[in-house]
């Protein structure tokens, strides 16, 4: 492990801009927000500003989409042709993707939802709602889904008969998910004793890292290279994964 990029306040989200760049969002509030693209020599950009608490994002149909969590906000997709307001909610914070359906969630207090937005007819279908401070969703490569619930401190999967199973529990502030050929990925958004989870194709779950500070989005940029942003430490660190580990 080391630091890949430092002194970035407040980051959030992590999204590869497919160009060898990344996205980085800073979660400021009160339209003092934005995301800022590193290049790939070292260079920074601010891409977007005016946005309340940027804290989702991800790669999805040639740009990026990112959510907001502020309140009442849209969810925006951006690319080389501008920025499209696709969908909108209350404190939406982990947004992700199966490869055609865009999926968000609301961070809200016994009343957040799960929603599914369809690029084909521009409509979005609530899947689930009564959601206690659910913040991260994330579709793995075979289909399935999974959500968490902060509060509760659970790690649930979608099924569809709406009986959603518990996979993980006592989780000390679940943030954000990711599920990949890995496994399933959990970060801590907690600013002491956070961890870095993962959840292998057995259910065996493995400490990656531990003592971080509000560990937030983890993002695979090349197999197995990973990078995390900590942002209690206004930092990003970069992870080489082995098949030791």
């Amino acid at each position: 492990m080391q630091v890949r990029f430092d002194a970035i306040e407040r980051v959030s989200a992590l999204a590869p801009d497919g160009r060898g760049g990344l996205y980085v969002s800073q979660e400021f509030d009160d339209g003092k927000g934005r995301i800022l693209r590193l290049g790939a020599n070292g260079d920074s950009k601010a891409v977007e500003t005016g946005l309340s608490k940027p804290d989702g994002m991800v790669p999805y149909r040639g740009g990026v989409v990112f959510s907001q969590e502020g309140g009442e906000q849209p969810v925006y997709w951006m690319n080389d042709h501008g920025i499209q307001q696709l969908l909108s909610g209350a404190n939406i914070e982990g947004v992700a993707t199966d490869g055609h359906f865009l999926y968000a969630i609301e961070d809200l207090k016994s009343d957040g939802r799960l929603l599914r937005y369809n690029p084909e007819s521009g409509a979005t279908e609530t899947l689930r709602s009564g959601l206690e401070e659910a913040e991260a969703v994330t579709a793995c490569p075979d289909g399935r889904l999974f959500y968490s619930e902060k509060k509760r401190g659970q790690i649930k999967q979608l099924l569809p008969d709406g009986n959603d199973r518990i996979v993980l529990d006592g989780l000390n502030a679940p943030g954000f998910l990711l599920c990949n050929r890995e496994g399933l990925w959990v970060t801590e958004d907690t600013t002491h004793m956070a961890r870095l989870l993962l959840m292998d194709s057995q259910g065996h779950v493995h400490e990656i890292l531990t003592h971080l500070r509000s560990a937030q989005t983890l993002v695979e940029t090349a197999p197995g290279l990973y990078l995390l942003a900590e942002q209690g430490r206004n930092r990003v660190l970069e992870l080489k994964r082995t098949e030791k580990n």
